[in-house]
């Protein structure tokens, strides 16, 4: 984003507006294009309606393809282990 943008990765926040920024909409819909090609089942209203990188991460990482999924943010719960006796 930050290159789309010309500017430092360090300069934006995932709080940033990127439309704010400078992201107009023929970039936005470019880049939902590539990530449509990618896989990732997205429209150009879900990330113009919240668009702040952390707000698009939240909804992207959501409609990725499965095996592209991150691991969730929370603590794997312990596996459950049988007593012996």
């Amino acid at each position: 984003m930050a290159e789309v943008l010309d500017q430092l990765p360090s300069a934006i926040s995932d709080r940033d507006n990127v439309l704010d920024l400078g992201l107009d909409s023929i970039r936005l819909m470019t880049l939902v294009e590539q990530w449509r090609a990618a896989g990732i089942d997205v429209a150009f209203v879900d990330l113009a309606e919240l668009p702040t990188l952390g707000h698009w991460w939240e909804f992207l990482s959501t409609r990725l393809p499965r095996e592209a999924r991150p691991a969730p943010r929370h603590r794997a719960e312990a596996p459950i282990q049988e007593a012996t006796g």
